[in-house]
């Protein structure tokens, strides 16, 4: 049997199977706050080893796109235990993705239409905001205002908080969102932050902040139910690469494994247009943590087992063929093809294209009730 579906215990997680459901903002929350529909959207997924929810940001501020549910309000905490306890029923890992987006957001997103946040006042990347028409669009994110220095201590505290409100709603961890091109990358890439302060500068300082909020959120939930997700030489939403890139990303690692955490998630971007995570630099990283390391970008089954066969990773990540393949764990093991997915369905819309695709057992008795009926018409 592939090592994939054996069970996995190390580092604090106890996973029925090695398969991980990626992060994927899927735009369906009205309001923000999670809802029955999305409870079943992830219930429909629980045979994962661990899924990752979407992202949920710790705050309106923290906010980068319409009808995203956050983790910030009691109405929101509600809706998300419904999620946790479907997933939970059906024996599942639940771990939320927490975030704040930092530059890459819009005023019509914003309370009171204010700037959005970030290290300096450097714009950059692509919002899900009202237009001038007040039509949901993809928009240039709005310029930012860069956060003073007791502003960011506050967000540090807001992750804190987002942290202790996943545990309220259920989640058996959080995953803090480090990757592709939001808050904490601004902060650790010079050609973004340019302070002057103690999260500025020298490879220390830029790293702080990430540091301080892995701290908290160990201190509120325990190092064993906290993951990380990073991009080490992500460029999306104009990212520019560094010459201290790699060595940045090494440093945090040396930082996480010293902490214990439960995983660190790295995300190739290649699978997304952008140049792809170099095989000699996931080596490395792997050969600097020990720790549980999650891969996502582009991973098919034949790579993923290559990969943990290697020990290369621990546990391969899947994001687009889950939104097609609710029992993508059962089609793998069994050797079943995978349903196509529907990229025009990935962002908005209604139940089409996010909880009605059947299993292949559904599919396949779908199929043999429609031969007997065209057979009896005949």
């Amino acid at each position: 049997m592939s090592s994939l579906f054996e069970t996995y215990q190390a580092g604090g997680l106890n996973l029925r199977n090695r398969v991980v459901m990626a992060p994927m903002t899927r735009s369906r929350a009205p309001d923000d706050i999670p809802n029955e529909m999305g409870a079943l959207y992830y219930r429909q997924r629980a045979s994962a080893g661990l899924i990752i929810s979407e992202g949920t940001p710790i705050s309106r501020e923290g906010q980068g796109y319409l009808f995203n549910p956050g983790i910030f309000g009691p109405e929101q905490i509600a809706g998300w235990a419904k999620a946790t306890r479907a997933v939970h029923e059906r024996g599942g890992t639940f771990f939320a993705q927490i975030w704040h987006v930092g530059r890459v957001s819009h005023t019509s997103i914003q309370i009171a239409g204010k700037a959005p946040v970030g290290p300096s006042e450097a714009p950059g990347g692509k919002a899900f905001g009202y237009d001038d028409n007040g039509r949901p669009n993809m928009l240039s994110a709005s310029k930012p205002r860069a956060l003073d220095t007791a502003e960011v201590k506050r967000i540090v505290a807001d992750f804190r908080q987002g942290a202790l409100n996943a545990a309220e709603a259920g989640f058996d961890g959080v995953e803090i969102h480090a990757a592709n091109g939001y808050l904490f990358e601004q902060f650790l890439n010079p050609g973004v932050n340019d302070r002057t302060d103690q999260y500025g500068g020298s490879r220390e300082n830029r790293c702080r902040l990430v540091m301080e909020v892995v701290d908290e959120c160990v201190a509120a939930l325990g190092a064993h139910r906290v993951g990380i997700r990073l991009s080490p030489h992500g460029t999306l939403f104009n990212m520019p690469e560094y010459e201290d890139n790699g060595e940045t990303y090494l440093h945090l690692a040396r930082e996480i494994e010293k902490r214990g955490l439960a995983y660190i998630h790295l995300h190739d971007q290649g699978g997304q247009g952008m140049p792809p995570l170099p095989m000699d630099y996931l080596r490395t990283f792997r050969q600097t943590y020990g720790g549980n390391l999650l891969l996502a970008g582009n991973l098919t089954q034949d790579s993923a087992e290559q990969m943990v066969a290697e020990g290369l990773i621990d546990l391969p990540v899947f994001g687009r063929v889950y939104t097609s393949n609710p029992d993508l764990v059962e089609r793998m093991e069994n050797g079943w093809p995978l349903a196509d997915y529907d990229p025009s369905t990935f962002y908005g819309g209604d139940a089409r294209g996010y909880v009605d695709f059947p299993t292949y057992p559904e599919e396949q008795a779908r199929k043999a009730r429609e031969a007997m009926i065209a057979e009896n018409q005949s």
